[in-house]
């Protein structure tokens, strides 16, 4: 399967598609404009990121005495991740919420935190974020017209399915499993013996209502709201992937900005990290408990040694080049540790 890079879209369809939206990033001259800063989310209202970046909003305002302002679009009004991932990066679109997996083709560094079963934990996971892989990472988007200010955590993905318990890859031999529109991830399920089928999120339940797939793999929070629950009642805790979203600013607007407004946005970005955390942790908690007390039957006797062994050819395939292995090396040597 072979995805389409992001930047490959013309330049004229995607600013056609920014000005339809009225989020010319520009006014005429090439002058900034005198208005607030767009933010796109396709989570709704209230998620945690959408919190968060209500969060540096307020830090941002604070902090610029009111000249920068930041308006946020929740709940995808403003398209899909990938329409207006492209949109971003040309300008349409100031600031955009988006999951890791649009971001592998155009920035292959990214790839890494996708890798499965790469994390110990999530501690682990967090000292990467936030360390000097994550930083190299977040650096790599600048050439694809992209600024890269934080990570938001997204949980640790789990297979789930509607026909039993996953415990070894054997397990998932014969089932159908729904996987984003990802090389890594049909890759990855291919590998654990699944039968990889990528299709929209938005298509997943109705998928295994009717049998078109038989498994997905999400986080707590998300296997509760898209009511997968309902369907597909084993939850088995393989938390192969810990990949985080990214909040990413459009560098053509931010070359617009002067380097203090620059500082300050960066800063807030940062600082909304912890905000995050503590939202995401309570929510994944009152989801795992909320859908145990629904019915759904945990598994979390998982042979992950198996896993992993069948992983290492996934790893060879995608991580080809020095630098990804160096990185690789770099979040391997931040385990270890549980704080």
């Amino acid at each position: 399967m072979t995805m389409t890079p992001v930047a490959s879209l013309s330049r004229r369809s995607v600013l056609g598609a920014g000005a339809a939206l009225g989020l010319a990033a520009c006014g005429d001259g090439g002058k900034p404009l005198d208005r607030p800063l767009f933010s796109a989310d396709a989570h709704p209202q209230g998620y945690p990121t959408v919190k968060a970046v209500e969060e540096m909003a307020r830090l941002v305002k604070e902090r610029t005495n009111g000249e920068l302002s930041i308006r946020i679009y929740a709940g995808g009004q403003l398209g899909g991740e990938s329409d207006t991932l492209e949109i971003t990066m040309f300008g349409g679109i100031d600031l955009n919420r988006v999951n890791l997996a649009p971001l592998n083709p155009i920035a292959p560094p990214t790839l890494v935190l996708s890798l499965p079963f790469l994390f110990e934990s999530i501690p682990h996971a967090r000292r990467t974020f936030d360390g000097a892989p994550g930083e190299r990472i977040l650096a790599s988007l600048e050439p694809r017209g992209l600024i890269g200010l934080c990570f938001y955590d997204s949980g640790a993905r789990s297979f789930y399915n509607t026909k039993r318990p996953i415990r070894t890859p054997d397990d998932l031999a014969g089932l159908k499993v729904r996987v984003q529109s990802s090389d890594l991830y049909v890759a990855m399920v291919a590998a654990a013996g699944g039968n990889p089928t990528p299709i929209p999120l938005g298509e997943v339940y109705q998928a295994l209502v009717q049998g078109v797939v038989d498994a997905a793999e999400n986080n707590w929070p998300s296997y509760e709201t898209t009511r997968h629950y309902e369907s597909a009642r084993y939850y088995s805790l393989t938390r192969h992937v810990m990949a985080p979203e990214v909040l990413v600013m459009s560098r053509r607007r931010w070359e617009k900005l002067p380097q203090a407004h620059r500082d300050v946005i960066r800063q807030a970005a940062k600082d909304s990290v912890p905000y995050m955390r503590g939202l995401w942790d309570a929510r994944e908690a009152g989801a795992q408990e909320r859908l145990l007390k629904a019915g759904v039957q945990l598994n979390d006797d998982i042979d992950v040694r198996a896993f992993q062994a069948r992983m290492l050819p996934v790893w060879e395939r995608f991580m080809t080049t020095p630098e990804l292995r160096g990185l690789v090396e770099e979040v391997q040597a931040l385990g270890g540790g549980n704080a």
